[in-house]
């Protein structure tokens, strides 16, 4: 399809690609993620419009595809806000996102201390808004070779 004056760009919204292969899906994002408003006043706005992107390239939860190992359910959904330094989750199994205030956060390695939250079996635990006082000591990741 060649670039046209008209959409400024070889995809537009009529001819989207859709199926769940990571090609298709990879070309859907591109092209939502440079048509959603950037709203810097407003990053609520943003953060919908991220999110949205996100959702609309996720593979539904328990789909499979036969001969396709590689295509799987997306099991969750992270946005990053460098500039409010907020990290959102969304878990497919449970109705809310949250996120973690990384500015509360005491990541030096004088004074910090390992946290973790618990996320469940499946990430299925519910939490709501900021989580980022449910953080629980915990050891640290143990990783082989080390």
């Amino acid at each position: 399809m060649p670039i046209t004056p008209k959409t400024g760009s070889l995809f537009h919204a009529e001819t989207q690609p859709g199926t769940n292969r990571a090609s298709d899906r990879f070309a859907r994002a591109s092209f939502y993620i440079n048509a959603i408003p950037k709203d810097e006043k407003n990053p609520a706005i943003t953060l919908a419009s991220v999110f949205g992107v996100i959702r609309n390239v996720s593979v539904p939860y328990g789909i499979s595809t036969p001969n396709e190992p590689n295509i799987s359910s997306t099991r969750w959904r992270t946005v990053a806000d460098h500039k409010r330094k907020l990290y959102f989750f969304e878990s497919v199994l449970t109705p809310n996102t949250f996120w973690v205030d990384l500015k509360a956060i005491d990541f030096s390695a004088a004074t910090g201390k390992v946290r973790k939250l618990d996320l469940g079996e499946n990430q299925t635990n519910i939490f709501s808004g900021d989580t980022t006082a449910n953080f629980k000591e915990a050891q640290p990741f143990r990783f082989q070779g080390l």
